[in-house]
């Protein structure tokens, strides 16, 4: 899969909804209920990181919901993708990007949404081909007004910003004309996910879903 038609792909599964939920899952036996009340919500694309052994059990699990879309995050080494890919991720997230990163995806045909925090950064993924980015660490790395700057010499980039997006400062991001959604992690507080309270967690996903409106 080419660079051109990965990004094709990422934009599509980004304009599914303005958010997509950001998920660290400790405990695989919840990840189909997790995804069933986000995707009821109106949160069909989900992001599970790599950061806990569940993970990759976690993403399985996910991948049967009606309507969910799951991808993999964290993803950081050529294993990582190949066995996100394997799990049934369809799209993957990574917080920057490699050559050997990117070369992975591309041979094994995942989608994926690079991470990019610089203009330099943006300038080496566009150069690759890769039209849709993640623009992370957002809050830290100069937040709406960063990407606002951004879009002046390269408007043809779109950007899923994530890192410190939240309910509040969301808004602003997805006000701008070269984001096409935000990533976030406050739709799965793990209180409530360890309560299995899938209504309160349906109900962030639908406050959420409706900053597109």
């Amino acid at each position: 899969m080419t660079p051109s038609q990965q990004s094709d792909q990422t934009e599509a599964i980004c304009r599914l909804a303005p958010v997509v939920p950001v998920l660290v899952v400790q405990n695989a036996a919840r990840a189909a209920p997790l995804a069933q009340a986000l995707v009821a919500g109106g949160l069909p694309a989900l992001e599970v990181t790599l950061r806990t052994p569940a993970a990759l059990d976690a993403i399985r699990a996910m991948a049967d919901v009606p309507g969910g879309v799951v991808g993999a995050g964290t993803l950081l080494t050529p294993a990582d993708v190949r066995a996100a890919k394997a799990a049934g991720a369809r799209f993957g997230v990574s917080p920057g990007a490699t050559p050997a990163l990117l070369a992975a995806c591309e041979d094994v045909g995942l989608p994926i949404l690079p991470g990019a925090a610089t203009a330099t950064e943006v300038m080496a993924l566009l150069e690759r081909g890769y039209r849709v980015q993640k623009f992370f660490p957002a809050e830290v790395a100069g937040g709406a007004g960063a990407l606002r700057a951004l879009g002046g010499p390269l408007p043809q980039v779109r950007f899923c910003p994530t890192g410190g997006v939240s309910l509040t400062n969301a808004p602003g991001y997805l006000a701008l004309a070269n984001v096409l959604c935000v990533g976030g992690s406050w739709l799965a507080p793990e209180a409530l996910v360890a309560a299995g309270d899938w209504a309160a967690i349906t109900a962030l996903a639908r406050a959420a879903a409706a900053l597109g409106r």
